[in-house]
């Protein structure tokens, strides 16, 4: 369908954000970001370098955030079945 909006992360049922994905573009974006974390601590120790570790971990915090943002449910505050 021509108007059918899908989104890769649902809102959470309580708070504000998104849960784990539901399809599977957002499962991988989701693995994409746990790899690149690891691949990160692996090159970048944090115990060695913690500012330049910091630097890169909220770049991929942040990248996943846009990800969500631009392909999530548009977050609000939810307070369950209310």
């Amino acid at each position: 369908m021509l108007g059918d909006k899908r989104y890769w992360f649902p809102a959470k049922t309580y708070g504000w954000g998104w849960g784990f994905p539901v399809a599977w573009q957002g499962w991988v974006v989701l693995a994409a970001y746990v790899v690149g974390i690891v691949a990160l601590s692996a090159r970048v120790p944090p115990d060695a370098e913690p500012v330049r570790y910091a630097a890169y971990f909220t770049l991929l915090t942040l990248a996943l955030l846009a990800v969500c943002w631009l392909k999530g449910e548009p977050p609000r505050w939810r307070w369950g079945g209310r």
